[in-house]
């Protein structure tokens, strides 16, 4: 597990209160696949022997899959996406309702074979949500179990129930977890209807609460349940097994025997016997009944993360830390090493003749297996006998005696695709170079959410320096790969300060010293999809000054100018530029939430537009009526002064600021119009036209030498220009370098930037 901010709260140096995050996740081109390892693993068999089985599969990347199974391969019909951080566990309860958890610290229910409908969202859990148990002859009943200590057993009808009442619901009298994390006794639900619509719902002060199992002090990392539902047994940090009666909650005994942390439970379908894997590697069998360890099987050589019997109960598959699957006989203590893979193994499922096996790759593996006779598989291979102390299998391994694995390559492979594992934000804030598990590395264009190159397994540090731009933009986005790709993290007012010239952008439509705030457009680029459903479904036109009408006045927010600035360097334009466009083949998913709902995620080509209360106050000010938040560090102060031992005078007393993108040409014009205008050089006619100065207006009549100088394209009657030249710390400047830039590369110093100009030598 990993622990990382939410996707909702950020602080920011403005306001006192912390506002919403907006995140959007990029997708590989094949967003069929997992690109992160894969925690949970449950299977729908049909019991039509025509009719297709069904593989659901959670991953670190927040999303569930489904997969329809054939003898030669799989296939993803479904992807089920709402969670926000690591799935962690799922399970299938009555047929057609699968649950999971994750590590935004919710469950969910979704309808497992509809094109991914979330049915209901529980917020009880303060922490991560790591594991999960149901009844196989109880449709009702999920315990749910995190790092909070936290276990709940649910009644999944009677907690669903209100979900239908739900429109009659005060939405202001939400009872959803306050923004300190901090869960209120009322269940939150949330629902992804089959339209698409994102909406909150709960429940009445008299709604339902799930049943609490009081007692863990520690995390939880394994549940399990008999096949009634009437007993469930639960392990952790603590290092011990309890024992639960899930219809009060109640506990009925606590075993101890484990020395690390008990990480995988299994039950027999009476409540009998339990098996219990854990980091200490052993495995043990509990008799409930004696309340004792009858067996313990020293069978692995690192933590046992994994474990799934056959039906009998007479035999266990298990996998952990040490790369390996073994078969291990309970009662004969015989155990045999089926096969080893490059990553360790998190999740078992038997299927037929076959075991599904996930691990912290993005791929899911298919072994064969005697379903039937397990005991088959002893012939096949070199077995070794378990011994009941951990040190017995690292002695055998010391001495020689590694058993050699029965298969070598799976029957059938669902495939990944590689998860990012290594990231550098290049200069220019909009290209991110990145490194996945597989060697290959890309680069990514943030504003338009795709990789716009494949440069395959090469050096990534070489091809960072090789990338190297001396450009310096504000940070105006974050990143990181916690779900296995680029997710990217807008804060406000913070992504609101890097700006460009639509020139640098290679934006036609736009004048070329046009101001674009890369952040605003980024969130256009984002929305479009969304903004066009909402004017189709409002019926409404665009206004006057092209704003398009909100589903509530966002006004009424209490926004003042003195937090909110209307843009006024543009109109609200509603246009989507080249360099803002992004997928719609891969398009992004947003991770973000509203003011009176938790988080969500969804892709930006399926929201409806009606998601105007799920979406951050900033964001929908910025989109809907071109409002920014006031912005801090967008200027640049700077003396300019004559370079030393230059006969130029003075132009200036104290100091001069101008916008950070200013670029030099533009200081140089603001030099030879001052020498013209103010004091004209010897030899030169005073009949020179004026030119716009330093706040932005353009050169007229010169054009750039190749030293990076200017020279004079005076027509007859006209004044001639000196060829000017900015220096900083003894270094000529570049035209096209900003003040930003210079700063930040040539001054390289706290106090206030000093530039210097003087005539070209020689000229």
């Amino acid at each position: 597990m990993h622990r990382v901010g939410s996707a909702g709260n950020t602080s920011n140096s403005v306001r006192a209160r912390k506002e919403k995050r907006l995140t959007y996740v990029l997708n590989d081109a094949d967003d069929t696949k997992h690109c992160a390892g894969v925690n949970s693993l449950a299977l729908l068999k049909s019991s039509a022997p025509h009719n297709g089985s069904y593989l659901f599969t959670g991953s670190r990347d927040g999303t569930l899959r489904r997969w329809e199974l054939a003898e030669d391969g799989a296939t993803c019909s479904t992807t089920f996406e709402s969670h926000v951080d690591w799935v962690n566990d799922a399970v299938l309860v009555g047929g057609n309702t699968l649950v999971s958890c994750s590590s935004d610290t919710t469950v969910k229910t979704w309808d497992c074979l509809s094109d991914g409908t979330c049915t209901g969202t529980f917020r009880q859990h303060t922490d991560y949500v790591t594991c999960l148990a149901a009844a196989e002859r109880n449709s009702n009943i999920v315990a749910s179990g995190g790092l909070g200590g936290e276990v709940f057993i649910w009644d999944l009808e009677a907690a669903l129930a209100p979900l239908t009442k739900s429109n009659e619901a005060d939405d202001d009298c939400s009872n959803d977890i306050n923004g300190s994390g901090n869960s209120l006794p009322v269940t939150s639900m949330r629902t992804i209807s089959s339209s698409n619509s994102i909406s909150s719902h709960t429940n009445q002060p008299q709604g339902y609460v799930p049943i609490v199992a009081k007692g863990h002090k520690e995390s939880v990392y394994a549940l399990a349940m008999n096949d009634s539902g009437t007993l469930l047994v639960s392990g952790g940090t603590e290092k011990a097994v309890r024992v639960w009666d899930s219809r009060t909650g109640s506990k009925t005994m606590k075993l101890r025997g484990h020395t690390d942390n008990v990480r995988a439970l299994l039950l027999d379908s009476t409540g009998r016997f339990c098996l219990s894997g854990s980091s200490d590697s052993m495995i043990r069998l509990w008799d409930l009944g004696q309340q004792r360890c009858v067996h313990s099987y020293a069978v692995h050589m690192d933590s046992v993360w994994a474990l799934v019997s056959t039906p009998s109960f007479s035999h266990v598959y298990s996998g952990g830390r040490d790369l390996s699957l073994y078969l291990t006989d309970l009662a004969t203590r015989e155990s045999i090493l089926l096969c080893t893979r490059e990553h360790p193994i998190q999740k078992l499922a038997l299927h037929d003749d076959g075991i599904w096996v996930a691990t912290t790759d993005s791929s899911v593996h298919r072994w064969p297996v005697e379903d039937h006779n397990p005991q088959k598989v002893f012939h096949r291979g070199s077995s070794f006998l378990a011994g009941n102390l951990s040190f017995s299998r690292a002695r055998a391994s010391l001495e020689g005696s590694t058993p050699v694995p029965v298969y070598r390559e799976p029957t059938l492979t669902i495939g990944g695709n590689p998860g990012i594992v290594q990231h550098e934000i290049l200069n220019n804030r909009r290209h991110v170079l990145t490194k996945d598990n597989a060697g290959s590395v890309k680069l990514w264009e943030i504003t338009r959410g795709v990789a716009i190159q494949d440069y395959g397994q090469v050096p990534f540090e070489k091809k960072k320096e090789e990338l190297f731009e001396m450009v310096s933009i504000p940070a105006w986005f974050t990143v990181d790969t916690r779900l296995g790709s680029l997710s990217v993290h807008l804060d406000t007012p913070q992504c609101f300060s890097a700006e460009m010239y639509s020139i640098d952008l290679k934006i036609t439509e736009k004048a070329e010293d046009d101001k674009i705030n890369l952040a605003r457009e980024t969130l256009k680029g984002l929305l479009t999809h969304w903004l066009a459903k909402k004017k189709h479904r409002s019926g409404s036109q665009p206004s006057a000054d092209g704003e398009v009408p909100s589903g509530r006045d966002i006004s009424a927010r209490s926004i003042t100018l003195s937090r909110v600035e209307v843009d006024g360097s543009a109109e609200n334009d509603p246009s989507v530029y080249p360099p803002f466009e992004f997928s719609t083949v891969s398009a992004p998913s947003i991770i973000t939430e509203g003011s009176h709902s938790g988080p969500w995620r969804r892709k930006i080509t399926e929201l409806d537009g009606t998601e105007d209360e799920d979406f951050p106050w900033w964001v929908l000010d910025c989109v809907l009526h071109n409002r920014l938040p006031p912005r801090e560090h967008t200027k640049c102060s700077f003396y300019l002064q004559p370079y030393e031992g230059s006969a130029l005078q003075i132009l200036t007393q104290g100091k001069l600021s101008a916008p950070r993108i200013l670029r030099i040409h533009k200081v140089v014009n603001y030099v030879v119009e001052k020498l013209v205008l103010d004091k004209p050089l010897d030899g030169l006619s005073n009949d020179g036209t004026s030119a716009p100065g330093l706040p932005g207006g353009q050169l007229q009549n010169s054009s750039v030498n190749g030293d990076g100088s200017f020279r004079s394209e005076s027509k007859p009657g006209q004044k001639l220009k000196p060829a000017i030249e900015i220096l900083c710390n003894n270094q000529v400047l570049t035209p096209e370098m900003s003040l930003a830039t210079v700063r930040a590369y040539i001054w390289k110093k706290s106090e206030d930037l000093v530039l210097n100009y003087r005539v070209m030598p020689g000229r």
